[in-house]
Formats: structure tokens, sequence, C-alpha cells
């Protein structure tokens, strides 16, 4: 079994887990005042495991799977056995670093929460559309597929724009961090793979 599908398997019982245990829920949320003032750390990682609904998980764990899949195999062709631990902890260390800047901004706000995926799975996302920046994405009933470098542009737009005005407790800023988090973790990687990407697009044609 593939990890990224472990991954989502334990993301999916500890958001459902969590979604009948509103205590537990509390715990695992993302909340910087604690995690300044009580020093708990472990939140960083909880949060990424549970989601605010099922469509929030869903989406999210639609995207990990395709394009976590990608970076999987992508790791494990340039790096043997060692790709899944690179790839473990690229998707950790994604989820932790795109919240670092929600802490800084909240770490005195006792109110403030948040949760979910989004910022490792943003991570792979453009991970995923540097290695391979003219595979082209479906949406449900839409017969053309958009090229992942047009379509990394848009989710960086939205993302930015949504975490401005946005009123719920997904975290919108972590989907920005967590692909820059991913575009950058790949080049340190893989230099190369830059050289290679802007040659793809170049090439690129609409007709």
């Amino acid at each position: 079994m593939s990890v990224t599908v472990v991954i989502i398997v334990v993301t999916v019982i500890a958001s459902m887990y969590a979604w009948n245990q509103p205590q537990r829920l509390q715990q695992w949320l993302l909340n910087p005042y604690l995690v300044q003032h009580q020093k708990q750390y472990y939140r960083f990682i909880t949060s990424g495991l549970i989601h605010s609904n099922t469509m929030h998980l869903l989406l999210n764990m639609i995207a990990l799977y395709f394009f976590g899949r990608s970076v999987e195999i992508t790791f494990i062709n340039l790096y043997g056995s060692q790709g899944l631990v690179i790839f473990v902890l690229f998707y950790l260390l994604g989820i932790i670093v795109s919240d670092i800047p929600t802490f800084l901004k909240n770490r005195d706000n006792p109110h403030y929460n948040s949760l979910g995926a989004s910022g490792g799975v943003a991570a792979l996302v453009f991970s995923s559309i540097l290695f391979f920046p003219l595979n082209k994405i479906y949406f449900l009933f839409l017969p053309i597929g958009i090229p992942g470098f047009i379509l990394g542009t848009l989710y960086l737009i939205y993302s930015y724009y949504q975490a401005k005005g946005s009123r719920d407790n997904i975290n919108h800023d972590a989907h920005f961090y967590g692909a820059v988090f991913g575009l950058a973790f790949t080049l340190v990687l893989e230099p190369a793979v830059l050289i290679r990407f802007f040659r793809e697009v170049s090439s690129f044609s609409f007709f």
C-alpha cells in the first residue's frame, strides 16, 4: 500500500473520530495562543489530521491522492526507498511550516482556531506542478483539462484573497504558504527541475 493512501486513511479516521468527539476536536485544533502560552506544539500536527466538514475533507483527500501519489512515485524513482521517508517528512513539514505565519499572527489571540491538511496538500500539489507543469487537471463535468502551472497560479491568487475575507476555521493562509514551501523544498532537493519546468512551460500553447 502506498504511503499516500496510508496518510489518507489516517486522516479520514482522525477527522471522523474528532467529529464525534467535540472535546477531542478542541484539543486537536491549531490554537496559536495555547501553543504559545501552554507549549502545546503537538497541535501543529494534529490540526492537519482533522477537517471542518465532509466537503473540506473530501477535497483535500482527493487532491492528496492524485498529487501525493505523483510526488511519492517521483521521489521513489529519484531516491529509492529513502524517497518514502523524504515524502513523509515533506508532507508533515508542509503542514507545520504553512501554519507558522498563522501562529505568529495569532499567538496572543485565544479565540483563533484552525484545522485542515491544506498546507501539506498544497506543498504536494506545487511540487507535482514543478515536476509536471503541463499535466492537465480535470474537474467534474468539465471536458477540458487545465495545465498544472496555470491552475497553480490561479490557486495562489484565490488563496491569497480567500485568506483576507475568511470567517471559517479553515486556514486559507496555509494554502498559500504551503504552496510556497512545496516549491522551495522541491527546488532545494532538485534544483535542475526549475530549468525543465521553464523549458516545458515555454513550449506550451493553447492551440
